[in-house]
């Protein structure tokens, strides 16, 4: 058993109202709702919320919203993980086995993305959670610092490496994430141990805070769905 979380609170500063942002017609956050129903694999899709007008729309394209979310819990600093936990406890989740946390600005995961990640941490029983990555197109082990305004090698020993040598390094998209419920409750921390990578596109590793991040988000889903 497996259920999903997305985590979709009002009051962003960068991009207002940016989970609900009108995406080719609908809400954002449908998508994600949409992708989630559609891949057959969950058995509640959840959204978690401090806004009645997102609870609307959550109940309106399919998912489970019955609590809103406290004040304490709904601001810029609080994390994602201290979300997903506090879901898990109001609906009583707890025994089931796999929780997955999707974005709600995640248009471009398709239902597809989500049945291979939660067939590959349930192949291998060993592992805790799963992350989407993508590869990094310029690699930090080149960078520079400055010292007495003169440019360093922050890894003078990767100085004379071509780009190709170096280990290849990977980001979090922040796409979503499954994790195993016990472990995540255990530990109580975001990337636990025994976490496997699920490999993403640079087209759907966009994390949405910008109005440039929007016009690319939108460039890519038009391009995907021509």
């Amino acid at each position: 058993m497996t259920i999903c979380v997305i985590p979709a609170r009002s009051g962003s500063k960068r991009i207002k109202n940016k989970n609900i942002i009108n995406f080719f017609g609908k809400p954002i956050i449908s998508y994600s709702i949409r992708a989630a129903i559609y891949s057959g694999i969950f058995s509640k899709v959840i959204v978690s919320t401090d806004s009645k007008k997102i609870q609307k729309i959550a109940i309106k394209y399919g998912a489970e919203c019955s609590f809103l979310r406290s004040k304490k819990l709904s601001n810029d600093k609080v994390s994602v993980k201290e979300v997903l936990i506090d879901t898990i406890k109001k609906v009583k989740s707890n025994e089931t086995e796999y929780h997955c946390l999707l974005l709600a600005t995640a248009p471009l995961i398709k239902a597809q993305d989500l049945i291979k990640a939660h067939k590959a941490i349930r192949l291998n029983k060993k592992t805790n959670a799963l992350i989407c990555v993508s590869e990094m197109e310029n690699s930090p082990l080149r960078s520079f610092f400055v010292k007495k305004k003169y440019l360093k090698f922050k890894w003078e020993e990767n100085q004379k490496k071509n780009s190709q040598e170096l280990q290849k390094l990977f980001y979090d998209t922040g796409s979503f994430y499954f994790f195993k419920t016990k472990e995540l409750l255990r530990e109580k921390k975001f990337f636990l141990d025994r976490s496997i990578p699920f490999y993403l596109g640079k087209e759907k590793s966009i994390d949405l805070n910008t109005a440039e991040d929007l016009k690319i988000l939108k460039y890519f889903y038009k391009q995907n769905t021509k």
